[in-house]
């Protein structure tokens, strides 16, 4: 028998090793606007947006003072920050232009707009936004056809 996992499922948090708490904290703090929720000591640090206990862990447990992960090394790709909608993307956008963080990319992918860039130890980040469902591009039998198209930056920072 196959499983199949509920609809409702839903992912919750990610917890990344890093080399620097503090610097990492500014940087989730200061730039994504996340909230400092907890801290374990002096290696590990909880953050959150909305008041939940977290949405990113943070550790030098086993990383402290190490280089970054080999890019052609398995490994998480990115993590992925859902906004609510448009104007939460841009407003996101202009804080990363103001704080000086490169962007690596950004793509309109007919069900999404998505921006892309790293942290301080090199983790990928996505900031994006949904298309509601009945808008997601589809082919002539309904199946999906998601695009890799650019992202017209000014306009979302219009819609800021």
């Amino acid at each position: 028998m196959t499983y199949t996992a509920p609809d409702s499922l839903a992912i919750g948090h990610v917890h990344l090793k890093v080399t620097d708490l503090e610097r990492s904290i500014a940087f989730y703090r200061d730039v994504l606007g996340l909230e400092l929720k907890q801290r374990y000591g002096r290696q590990a640090a909880f953050l959150s947006a909305g008041g939940y206990h977290h949405h990113i862990g943070l550790n030098t447990w086993e990383s402290a003072g190490a280089g970054p992960a080999p890019r052609r090394a398995a490994g998480l790709y990115h993590v992925a920050f859902l906004y609510p909608d448009r104007k939460s993307l841009g407003r996101a956008l202009a804080n990363v232009v103001a704080k000086g963080v490169q962007l690596e990319g950004a793509a309109d992918h007919g069900v999404s707009e998505a921006l892309y860039l790293s942290d301080p130890d090199g983790n990928g980040i996505e900031l994006y936004r949904d298309r509601a469902p009945a808008d997601w591009p589809r082919d002539a039998s309904g199946a999906l056809e998601m695009v890799n198209a650019p992202l017209d930056l000014e306009a979302l920072l219009a819609e800021a």
